[in-house]
């Protein structure tokens, strides 16, 4: 049987969409204002429809448009070593004044 859901099912119901996606390994299709919108499946169901080849090619892709995304904004990412070091820092000037 499809299961056809509005989207909000997937943050209001999320257990029960959750059991028939994994438990019952079955899609639901979810709509929104009454038009279709996505597919929910489990992993193992995908993995059947896609080759390995065209999974490798899809992480890929994301990882080039990442890069991209990353290059193309004036945005500072920071490192976990530089993150963690501020914090440090932080925490120990208030160990100075305490």
């Amino acid at each position: 049987m499809i299961n056809i859901r509005p989207v909000s099912d997937l943050r209001n119901k999320y257990p029960e969409i959750e059991e028939l996606v994994l438990k019952e390994d079955e899609p639901v299709y979810l709509t929104k204002n009454g038009y279709g919108s996505m597919v929910v499946m489990s992993l193992e169901k995908y993995s059947e429809l896609i080759t390995e080849k065209e999974y490798d090619e899809y992480v890929e892709n994301a990882l080039d448009e990442a890069d991209k995304e990353a290059e193309s904004h004036n945005t500072r990412y920071y490192s976990h070593e530089e993150v963690f070091g501020k914090i440090r820092s932080k925490l120990n000037e208030e160990e100075i004044y305490n």
